[in-house]
């Protein structure tokens, strides 16, 4: 599709990537999960210290997909990037905008001196799972994700 721009995200794009990230999480069946507010999201990734960046997906001026990454650390490999979201609207799939924010996100780490990226998958999202096996990537079964939550 010769028609989308990958670029960075912009403060302005915000309104566009929160709902493209409920999209996600009603696919996920979590809607209900999703507590943060736009104007947290805007702080969060263009305020005083940014916690996050990304890349759109835009036609026509229309944000249609995003990924989504932040810094991690690993005490073993160093620098690493953390892939939170990819997700491109439901109505654009299968016309190759998830390869193309993908692979820039992959080229952001590689050109910034990460030593690799991390991100997790549903174990029932074939469709994702089969997008990221063309990467080669490893699957490690071995960890259990836990988290505690500050805040209901």
């Amino acid at each position: 599709m010769s028609d989308v721009i990958i670029r960075k995200a912009v403060q302005t794009d915000c309104a566009s990537m929160l709902e493209l990230i409920k999209e996600l999480a009603e696919y996920e069946k979590a809607l209900h999960e999703v507590t943060l507010t736009l104007d947290q999201f805007i702080e969060d990734g263009f305020g005083k210290s940014p916690v996050w960046g990304a890349f759109v997906a835009e036609i026509n001026g229309e944000i249609v997909g995003i990924s989504l990454y932040y810094d991690r650390y690993s005490t073993w490999k160093g620098k690493r990037l953390y892939l939170e979201d990819l997700v491109v609207t439901e109505r654009m799939r299968g016309k190759q905008i998830g390869k193309k924010l993908f692979e820039a996100t992959l080229e952001y780490g590689k050109s910034n001196d990460y030593s690799g990226i991390v991100w997790q998958a549903l174990n029932w999202n074939e469709p994702a799972i089969n997008f990221y096996k063309k990467y080669s990537p490893k699957f490690d079964d071995e960890w259990l994700n836990i988290s505690i939550e500050f805040k209901d």
